[in-house]
């Protein structure tokens, strides 16, 4: 039965790969059919009053879409096009991110309807303040712990904690995840994605019998939170980054691009385009580059069916959510890309805001090395799982990775049963 949400293109690609692996494992039907659906989704308005004294509001939205291994897990995103369906599509997707990697935590998101850079930093503050109060009830350390995602950072994050402490009485540092060292942020959580990215891109190397050296080029689409600490490891291990971009455009530079230079150019608040006028890309240009590796780490859907064909990379690491339509998948699989799903491609992050998380409820905060020692570990042993599933079923990794997934999660389904009997 179609739900309200599967109009949405990405809502759409995510039921698709969910109903491709339960047909493949012959998952339960019963527990197919409550996966289709989130299990909460609240939709609240959020007024706040603007620097010019007018009031406007914007609309907010948190999903949680299946809490049977724990608590809620999920950023909050702050970008023009969110909506209730690509809200609840990213949720979804966050259950079977955290089933995949073995993490005590269910799938959840949220965001609001605005664009965070037309507004000042006080009505950030005011947007965030109001909006946490909006969804307060539904959130908290043992039931839902939201974190940073496209147009938030760790001061959203410390808004957020602020306001739910005040509201609670009392300082709650495990309700939000993604915040600054000073408020119980945890040591490797602004890099962990991305250099989750570059160890999946490592592990994917050595499966295929492919060593990263100086010969091998890496195309970044996507130059910020997620595509920068990738493109520092995956240079750190040998390989030439030769494109990156943002949303102005990209450069390209076939004897390679100084990552440093243009990360803290890119930090700094300027556009790549600025970096190296004379050598500039578009984004649409950037995806079929004659690489080796590509990361499209921006936003999801930039590799569809009308430009799979021309992707030429051999390794395809999904830094971003759903960068690749179902379509896409398929095409540039039959075209001989190795594609590292993103649900496991960039686990990273939440890998280590549940070490935050962990920490948080502790009080006992680790060191950098352990926190990226457990993360390898982990990814490593999903990793290994998708494969195993890729060799059984004899399906691509994208598919591979929701079965790997499913299996842990259908278990503890039918373990827990359904209330009432």
């Amino acid at each position: 039965m179609k739900n309200q949400f599967e109009s949405n293109v990405l809502y759409h690609d995510a039921i698709s790969q969910l109903e491709d692996a339960a047909s493949t494992m012959k998952l339960d039907p019963n527990i197919l059919d409550r996966l289709r659906t989130p299990k909460r989704a609240i939709m609240v308005s959020v007024p706040i009053r603007l620097d010019d004294g007018t009031v406007k509001t914007f609309m907010g939205y948190r999903v949680q879409h299946n809490m049977t291994i724990g608590p809620g897990k999920g950023g909050i995103r702050f970008h023009p096009s969110v909506d209730m369906a690509e809200t609840a599509a990213l949720a979804m997707l966050m259950t079977f991110k955290c089933a995949l990697v073995g993490l005590p935590l269910g799938g959840a998101k949220g965001g609001i309807a605005v664009d965070p850079t037309s507004l000042s930093r006080q009505e950030l503050q005011a947007l965030t303040r109001r909006y946490a109060t909006e969804i307060n009830m539904v959130v908290g350390p043992t039931i839902d712990i939201p974190a940073p995602d496209i147009g938030t950072d760790g001061q959203t994050m410390a808004w957020f904690l602020d306001t739910y402490s005040q509201l609670k009485g009392y300082t709650v540092p495990g309700v939000v995840t993604g915040k600054p060292i000073s408020v119980g942020g945890s040591l490797g959580r602004a890099e962990s994605t991305g250099k989750g990215v570059a160890f999946c891109v490592s592990f994917a190397a050595d499966y295929l019998k492919y060593k990263i050296n100086e010969s091998t080029k890496v195309a970044v689409h996507g130059f910020g939170k997620v595509g920068i600490p990738a493109a520092q490891d995956l240079a750190a291990q040998g390989a030439k980054v030769v494109a990156i971009s943002d949303v102005s455009g990209g450069i390209f530079d076939p004897n390679g691009i100084d990552v440093n230079a243009a990360a803290e150019w890119t930090r700094s608040g300027q556009l790549l385009k600025d970096f190296e006028p004379n050598k500039t890309i578009t984004n649409e240009a950037l995806l079929e580059l004659d690489v080796d590796i590509l990361v499209p780490a921006a936003i999801d859907g930039v590799i569809t069916k009308d430009n799979a064909r021309k992707v030429k990379a051999k390794i395809i690491a999904e830094g971003a959510n759903g960068p690749l339509t179902t379509e896409a998948v398929d095409i540039c699989t039959a075209n001989g890309s190795f594609i590292i799903p993103d649900i496991l491609c960039n686990a990273g992050g939440v890998i280590v805001s549940y070490f935050e998380w962990v920490q948080g409820l502790q009080n006992f905060f680790w060191d950098l090395d352990q926190i990226n020692s457990k993360l390898y570990s982990i990814l490593k042993n999903a990793f290994d799982e998708v494969i195993d599933c890729h060799e059984k079923y004899k399906v691509d990794m994208k598919r591979a990775a929701f079965i790997a997934a499913l299996k842990r999660l259908a278990t503890a389904m039918r373990m827990r049963g359904l209330f009432p009997a």
